[in-house]
């Protein structure tokens, strides 16, 4: 008969790929009773606050939520957010993350984060949605922000990539063409985008 912790413990995991030690001790499971779990191999721990019962479902967003609960403030953008999107081609090895220009990164050593600064505040909001991916809330900047933030991160990425994302975002329709020019004047890149936007009506 499992234990009253693991019982509690797999009844707040339910549906969770990944679950934080402050989640697990509000509902009523002691450190002690953690390290306890970890030790019969009831609970794995991925990294420091964060673990996950042994046969939790793995998806393909598994990477992608590891990197996010490290972080307070943290938005998924560029690659990450176009492969989050379905958009292009691209398969980044890392997980693109925003945050604030003084905010701690987060310390996990799977998967490798490629983190972007900035001092706006706007940017965490503007242009961002906010998804439930196993119970975890994740903002990711829209299809139009995203390759707005392309071009913004053209030298870090390369112009090939800022085009097809553009291109496969008006193809698979995620965004019109005035949405992408309004974020692309937001993000003060505008000008640069619209040749490209001209080339595509």
């Amino acid at each position: 008969m499992p234990s009253p912790s693991l019982t509690r413990l797999q009844a707040l995991a339910k549906d969770r790929e990944l679950i934080r030690t402050s989640e697990i001790v509000a509902a009523g499971i002691s450190n002690q009773a953690i390290t306890r779990l970890v030790r019969r191999g009831e609970l794995e721990k991925v990294r420091r606050g964060v673990y996950r019962l042994p046969d939790a479902p793995i998806t393909e967003h598994y990477g992608l939520l590891s990197a996010i609960m490290g972080a307070p403030l943290v938005v998924v953008v560029l690659l990450s957010a176009l492969r989050f999107h379905g958009i292009g081609t691209q398969n980044p090895h890392e997980v693109w993350i925003q945050l604030p220009l003084k905010a701690h990164a987060p310390k996990i050593d799977w998967p490798p984060v490629r983190i972007i600064r900035t001092s706006v505040e706007a940017l965490f909001t503007e242009g961002v949605t906010v998804h439930s991916i196993s119970g975890e809330r994740v903002p990711v900047t829209t299809p139009a922000r995203t390759v707005a933030d392309c071009f913004k991160h053209r030298n870090k990425l390369g112009i090939d990539v800022c085009v097809e994302a553009l291109r496969e975002t008006l193809r698979e329709r995620k965004a019109t063409i005035g949405e992408m020019s309004d974020m692309g004047h937001r993000l003060r890149v505008g000008s640069l985008m619209q040749p490209y936007l001209e080339a595509m009506t």
